[in-house]
C-alpha cells in the first residue's frame, strides 16, 4: 500500500487503515494504479481512469454521501456533466470517454478480481456501485476522492520536475553550463518520457547538419538535409516506431534495455524494415550489439534465415553514450533549440498547458 494512501485512510477511520484497505476493492484498485508516480519505465499515466471514477465521487460526495437509501434510487449522472467535469481538470483536456464507457470496468475486474463493474452505466447515466463505496457499513467516497486527488498532486510535482530543470539550464550563462546540465538529465534512470523527448530533441539537433543529395533523375538530383520528427505521444500505438527521418525514411524506437524480446516484438510490428535503436543505457554501443546478436541466435533456433531475418532489421544501436557525445558537439544555436523542443514537447506530452509548433 502507497503510504499517502494508509495515511488517508488513517486520517479518516482511525485504527482502521489496515482491514479498510483490505475490504474495499475500490482503494486496492486506486493503490494499483498509482505506480505512475513512483517507476521509471514507460508506466502509463492513471488519469483517464482516475478522472472517470473521480467524476462521479466528486458529485456523488456532495449529494450522496453517508445516505445508501438515497443513492440506491439514483439513476446516474448525465455523460456530458461527467465528461465537462473532468475534461476541466489537470491533464484531462485531451481525455476521451473510453473509461466511462467500458475501461475501467474491465480494468477493474482484472486487478482486484472481481465479476462485478465498478461503473453502473445506465442508458447514458452512471453510477459507481454501491457496494464499492461502503466498507463495513463505512462510506469511503472520501477517502477514494482524497487518494485520487493526492496522487494527481503529486504527478504535478513530478511533471513540473523537468520543467524546473528546463529554467536552471536557460538560466546557465555558457553554452558549456547548458551542455553539462542537459547531459545529467541522460540518466539510465530517467524517466521514459523525459528520456524519449530529450534524446529526440539532441538526435534531431545532430542530424540537422548532415546532408544527402536525392532526386527522381541525375538532372533533378539536389541536396537536402536531415529532418527528424516525432511521431506521437510516449505511450502512443504507433507500431514501434517514435521518430521518423526524412527524407531517407529512417525509423527510430527508444526502448530499455531490460527486455530484448520488444526489440523483436517491434521489428514484427513494421514487418522487419529495419529500426535504429535509442537504447537508455549507459553501456557500450558494442556490448549492446554483442547481447542483442546472442539473444536473437537464441530466440531463432538455429535457423539461418530467422537469425538474419531480425539481425537486418537492426540498423543501427544508439545508446546514451552516444547522445551524450553528439550533445557535446553542438553549437550555441542547436543548444538553444534543443532547449526550446524539450521545453514544447514535454507541455505537449503532458498537457501541461497550450501549445502550438514554431
Amino acid at each position: 500500500m502507497e503510504s499517502f494512501v494508509r495515511e488517508i485512510i488513517e486520517k479518516h477511520f482511525p485504527g482502521q487503515s489496515q482491514q479498510i484497505y483490505e475490504e474495499s476493492l475500490l482503494i486496492q484498485y486506486l493503490d494499483k494504479k498509482s505506480g505512475a508516480i513512483h517507476g521509471t519505465a514507460k508506466t502509463r499515466r492513471s488519469l483517464a481512469n482516475y478522472y472517470a471514477i473521480y467524476s462521479i465521487l466528486n458529485f456523488y460526495v456532495d449529494e450522496f454521501f453517508g445516505k445508501p437509501d438515497k443513492y440506491k434510487k439514483f439513476e446516474g449522472y448525465e455523460y456530458t456533466k461527467l465528461f465537462v467535469f473532468y475534461r476541466g481538470l489537470y491533464g484531462g483536456s485531451k481525455l476521451q470517454n473510453h473509461a466511462l464507457n467500458s475501461r475501467v470496468n474491465g480494468e477493474f475486474r482484472n486487478k482486484v478480481h472481481t465479476d462485478k463493474d465498478l461503473i453502473i452505466i445506465n442508458d447514458g447515466k452512471y453510477a459507481l456501485h454501491i457496494d464499492f463505496l461502503y466498507v463495513l457499513g463505512q462510506d469511503i467516497s472520501q477517502v477514494a476522492k482524497e487518494i485520487i486527488e493526492k496522487y494527481v498532486d503529486l504527478l504535478i510535482e513530478k511533471d513540473h520536475a523537468l520543467l524546473t530543470a528546463l529554467a536552471a539550464i536557460e538560466r546557465a550563462t555558457s553554452v558549456d553550463e547548458k551542455k553539462l546540465k542537459i547531459s545529467d538529465l541522460l540518466t539510465e534512470d530517467a524517466e521514459a518520457r523525459i528520456f524519449e523527448i530529450i534524446s529526440f530533441a539532441i538526435l534531431k539537433s545532430h542530424y540537422k547538419t548532415q546532408k544527402i543529395y536525392i532526386g527522381l533523375t541525375i538532372e533533378e538530383i539536389h541536396e537536402e538535409y536531415l529532418q527528424l520528427f516525432k511521431t506521437g505521444r510516449t505511450n502512443a500505438n504507433d507500431g514501434g516506431i517514435d521518430f521518423v527521418m526524412r527524407p531517407i525514411g529512417r525509423f527510430f524506437q527508444v526502448t530499455e534495455v531490460n527486455n530484448y524480446d520488444k526489440y523483436l516484438l517491434d521489428i514484427d510490428k513494421v514487418l522487419h524494415f529495419p529500426i535504429s535503436f535509442v537504447i537508455k543505457t549507459t553501456k557500450s554501443k558494442q556490448m549492446m550489439e554483442h547481447e542483442i546478436e546472442q539473444y536473437i541466435k537464441e530466440k531463432s533456433g538455429g535457423m539461418v534465415v530467422v537469425e538474419e531475418r531480425y539481425k537486418k532489421a537492426f540498423e543501427e544501436i544508439i545508446t546514451i553514450n552516444e547522445i551524450k557525445t553528439w550533445l557535446l558537439q553542438l553549437d550555441e544555436g542547436s543548444i538553444n533549440l534543443i532547449i526550446s523542443d524539450i521545453d514544447f514537447y514535454y507541455k505537449m506530452e503532458m498537457n501541461l498547458e497550450d501549445f502550438s509548433a514554431e
